[in-house]
């Protein structure tokens, strides 16, 4: 029994799963990060849990959901213009508006030099070590890392023995383990710090998907869980172990409790809202803050600024915007089709 679809053939449960996360990411940002970044200001007296589990669940879904990519493409570009529609319009909107809203608020602790803004455009500044505009852009670099592997590996080794490539995956990862001085741009392209989760998530889709059986999926799992326990620090492997659960539960289908119209709706907007809650929200929470409302009210309003602005974002940008580059990539495609299928003349 797998998860429910809606009639578009979404996977609902992992909307609702993404929709979850970004609401603790926001939570967490709200509650701890703004303190530690903003002492001199009156803040909510409660941190959220702390790490970086909530960005682990968001790699998960990324191995789980990269294949829905993998198996509409044909070539390496497909795979190239599908991402850069998905992620880069309103990425670039939502930097743009964050350092507008930074600058005009004068919020010094927030800013970044101009060199960094303009590394910033290319969406490539964690690969030159550069500082982001928002601080929650960090987590693109390892997502785009993670699309650079996984088109190598669709592209020249192809996903049928994808198992064997994982194995040869996780052993780089023990290199690095024992290596501290691999560079670190190596350990970046190839993901080494997170990607068990990302092939919790793949091994997950695969059985999902009807192409592997858990019972062949568990060496495998086993070994992802091993490669955290023995690299990470305990409550990482706890978090992958409960993602694992979390996982096969969801392909069981028994996270229909899940499926929530807010969650999901939620898990819809979820990028657009990522991108633009965490330094915008600062800014709302620190300007109410000076100017004497209640932390609970500075905090709610940065979470109403954010949801609205992410909503504006999905809705004006980043739906409309990837469409209409997926749409102009297939005709020249088709153009490209007819022109060499016509005949030449003579």
């Amino acid at each position: 029994m797998t998860g429910s679809r809606l009639s578009t053939g979404r996977l609902t449960e992992l909307d609702a799963l993404r929709g979850l996360g970004a609401l603790c990411v926001l939570v967490f940002h709200y509650s701890t990060r703004f303190h530690e970044l903003f002492p001199q200001a009156a803040h909510v007296p409660y941190s959220f849990l702390g790490g970086n589990y909530r960005v682990l669940l968001f790699f998960t879904i990324s191995g789980f959901a990269i294949f829905f990519t993998l198996d509409r493409i044909r070539t390496a570009a497909d795979f190239v213009i599908n991402r850069f529609a998905r992620l880069y319009p309103a990425y670039l909107v939502a930097m743009l508006l964050t350092l507008g809203i930074e600058y005009l608020a004068r919020v010094s602790q927030l800013l970044i030099g101009p060199g960094a803004i303009l590394a910033n455009i290319t969406m490539l500044q964690g690969f030159a070590f550069l500082p982001e505009v928002d601080g929650a852009y960090w987590t693109l670099t390892v997502e785009i890392a993670f699309y650079f592997c996984m088109v190598a590996i669709w592209k020249w080794a192809g996903v049928r023995r994808l198992e064997l490539v994982l194995l040869a995956w996780l052993a780089l990862r023990w290199l690095y383990a024992l290596w501290p001085g691999m560079p670190e741009r190596i350990v970046m392209l190839l993901v080494l710090r997170y990607v068990p989760f990302f092939i919790i998530g793949m091994l997950s889709y695969r059985v999902w998907a009807g192409q592997r059986s858990w019972r062949q999926q568990a060496p495998y799992a086993a070994l992802a869980l091993l490669s955290i326990a023995t690299v990470d620090s305990q409550d990482i492997t706890l978090a992958g172990v409960v993602l694992l659960g979390v996982f096969a539960a969801l392909i069981a289908g028994r996270l229909r409790f899940l499926s929530l119209r807010p969650l999901v709706w939620m898990g819809g907007i979820s990028y657009s809202f990522y991108l633009i809650h965490q330094h915008v929200g600062f800014v709302v929470m620190l300007k109410m803050a000076e100017a004497g409302y209640s932390p609970w009210a500075g905090f709610a309003t940065a979470f109403a600024v954010a949801l609205g602005l992410g909503t504006l974002i999905n809705r004006l940008v980043e739906r409309p915007a990837g469409e209409a580059i997926l749409d102009w990539w297939r005709r020249r495609r088709e153009k490209a089709v007819l022109s060499e299928a016509a005949p030449s003349k003579v």
